[in-house]
Formats: structure tokens, C-alpha cells, sequence
């Protein structure tokens, strides 16, 4: 079972991640769909999912997302710098559970645990630039499109651009839960 609950959105929920949550990560992350949305080039067995577990609080923090008791996917900041008040916002979900606004509502928890429990100045996310979904998440979330990095990323055989999204706690205070409602489709990345 994952571990206690931490906080809640509207439609999940925030758990630490617990040994007995690796087999739903690792057989998430090495989903086709999942994998091409990442970039991700290499599978990942239960003794590389275990490293990772194990190196979680190392730079950021780390859920397991719920919804109606079963597992959904995995939201993080990670790249944290306390220095600059930043951290970079991963994502992923499980194909099954896509198109049902998840990654939305996750986000949107994020970004207020981020500015108003972690106190970071600014948050940001990069998503690959065929991965729409999950750029309509972000925008949905409160995050505006920052720069396009041309050439950043290799997928689908391929060099593709790199979306980077931003979001600043002095804008997020300002409009404050009023963050556009929209279609609840998504996808996402770790």
C-alpha cells in the first residue's frame, strides 16, 4: 500500500512512494506510450526501479497519485534549487488512466504546495513538443510556454524540440485558483 495520504486535489490524491508502488512504476515508465513521452531509451527492471526509490528525497520530492483508491500515476519536483527558489515539475500516468483529467488536477496542487508550502519563487516543466496533451495540462495548470529549444530532445527516431513551460508564485498569488478550466484530457511525462 502506498504510503499515508499527504494532500488532495479534486480528483487524486498524494502519497509518498512505497517499496510496494515500484512493480506500478516500473511497468508504467516501461509502457511504449508512456516511454515515447519521455524520451526514455532504456527498460528499466525492478533493480533500476528500486535504485530510483531509493534516491527519491536525494533532490526533490516524489508522489504516488490515486484515484479512487488505485494507483494513477506519479508527480515530482526534482531539480530543486533552494538558492533560486526553482524545481522543475515531472509527471507521468498510466495509459489507462489518460483523459481523465489526473494530470490537471495534479498539476494544479502542485503548483499551490510549491508557492504556498515550498515557498519556490518559480516552477517550470519541459515536454516534448509532439506530446500536445501534456502541454494542454500545463497551460491548463497555470504554466505559460516560455521558449521552444530547438532540437533539444531525440524521439520517434528523431531530433524534436523541447517545450519549456514556466510558472511564477508572484502571478500564481495573483490569480490564484482561478487557473482556465478546459478539457480534461492529459497525458504526461516523468
Amino acid at each position: 500500500m502506498s504510503g499515508p495520504l499527504f494532500m488532495e486535489a479534486e480528483r487524486v490524491t498524494f502519497h509518498p512512494v512505497e517499496e510496494d508502488d515500484l512493480e506500478f512504476l516500473q511497468t508504467s515508465i516501461n509502457h511504449p506510450d508512456v516511454r515515447e513521452g519521455l524520451a526514455a531509451t532504456h527498460p528499466v527492471n525492478m533493480a533500476g526501479e528500486r535504485e530510483w526509490f531509493e534516491s527519491v528525497d536525494e533532490d526533490g520530492v516524489q508522489f504516488l497519485l490515486r484515484a479512487d483508491g488505485e494507483r494513477v500515476g506519479t508527480i515530482s519536483f526534482r531539480t530543486v534549487s533552494d538558492a533560486w527558489g526553482t524545481a522543475e515539475l515531472g509527471y507521468f500516468f498510466h495509459p489507462d488512466h489518460w483523459g481523465n483529467g489526473y494530470a490537471t488536477d495534479a498539476a494544479r496542487r502542485m503548483l499551490e504546495y510549491g508557492f504556498a508550502e515550498r515557498r519556490f519563487d518559480k516552477l517550470w516543466a519541459r515536454v516534448l513538443a509532439f506530446n500536445e496533451a501534456s502541454m494542454r495540462v500545463l497551460e491548463k495548470a497555470g504554466f505559460e510556454h516560455e521558449a521552444t529549444l530547438s532540437g533539444q530532445g531525440y524521439a520517434r527516431g528523431g531530433r524534436v524540440d523541447v517545450e519549456r513551460y514556466g510558472a511564477l508564485a508572484s502571478e500564481w498569488e495573483a490569480t490564484a485558483g482561478t487557473a482556465a478550466e478546459g478539457d480534461s484530457r492529459d497525458a504526461g511525462h516523468r
